[in-house]
């Protein structure tokens, strides 16, 4: 076996090793909570059981027997979950801890663990501005292997990001309802109108990556600064306190301009940063889907 190879495996392995245990012990109980059911269908009433939801209890039939009743119903189990993975160069940005693309990858991979445990299948678009590779669902810890796989080893042709290009292709080729988490810094030209247009075909959830020194630079003189993506070099002074307030308001301006955008579109969103553990964020928003339903 190749060495390059060995280490990919490995790699795969501890990141397995680390998602899987949290979507046990974490996440899927949760993910199920706030994703699964979508499609309920009624089959009958019974009487109430300790232990059933009073939100289920059927008032009318209640009322008639003088003894509480409650609604059965079956979900439609099987979801098709699908990343929708940026892989292009300002996701190489990272200061503090990881990388925005090894924050995306262990995300990725809790996610699609979370969706298996829950007999769900899973497929993963990576785009950057053109669709740069697509894994049709399926279920399965060896499809999840490789899609860990892939997003370890991808190399993008192109490093530029464009997610209305992205948006498209997803809401052409995928035909049923699914739920699809979007893996991005949503630095990208407007893509408003296909991210309505595929939230209302699908689930569409957000998960901005963001890295603190894209909204805050440190006070560290003249320093070089490359643009991952056209691969210029500019020249900052960071240390005129001028500079860094406009780098500032410039970052919070477009953090609140998308947030305006996710809201428009109906979409759930959350930010986590490089230098976070992702857990946190991941689980309020799950709360906060629970609750919403």
């Amino acid at each position: 076996m190749a060495k390059d190879t060995k280490e990919l495996l490995k790699k795969v392995r501890k990141i397995e090793i680390k998602t899987r245990g949290l979507s046990n012990h974490l996440f899927s109980g949760e993910y199920h909570s706030a994703f699964k059911g979508r499609g309920m269908a009624f089959r009958e009433v019974r009487e109430y059981q300790i232990g059933d939801e009073i939100r289920t209890i059927d008032w009318n039939v209640t009322a008639r027997f003088n003894h509480p009743y409650v609604k059965v119903f079956d979900e439609e189990r099987e979801l098709t979950v699908m990343l929708l993975m940026d892989v292009s160069g300002s996701e190489n940005f990272g200061t503090i801890n990881q990388q925005k693309q090894d924050l995306a990858t262990e995300l990725c991979a809790v996610l699609a663990f979370s969706a298996i445990q829950n007999n769900d299948k899973v497929g993963v678009i990576f785009f950057s501005d053109k669709i740069e590779k697509f894994i049709p669902p399926k279920k399965g810890r060896g499809h999840i292997l490789m899609i860990i796989r892939e997003l370890i080893d991808f190399k993008p042709e192109n490093t530029g990001t464009d997610l209305g290009i992205a948006l498209k292709y997803f809401t052409s080729v995928i035909k049923k309802k699914c739920t699809a988490f979007i893996l991005s810094d949503f630095m990208s030209p407007a893509f408003e109108t296909e991210l309505k247009i595929a939230n209302k075909k699908h689930d569409v959830i957000a998960l901005r990556l963001y890295d603190r020194h894209e909204e805050e630079f440190p006070d560290l003189g003249l320093i070089p600064v490359k643009d991952e993506e056209t691969g210029q070099i500019a020249w900052v002074n960071t240390g005129d306190k001028n500079v860094r307030n406009a780098y500032r308001a410039d970052a919070l301006r477009r953090t609140a301009k998308l947030k305006d955008v996710f809201s428009r579109s109906g979409v759930d969103a959350t930010s986590i940063g490089t230098h976070e553990t992702y857990v946190k964020p991941l689980m309020t928003l799950f709360k906060k889907r629970e609750r919403k339903r």
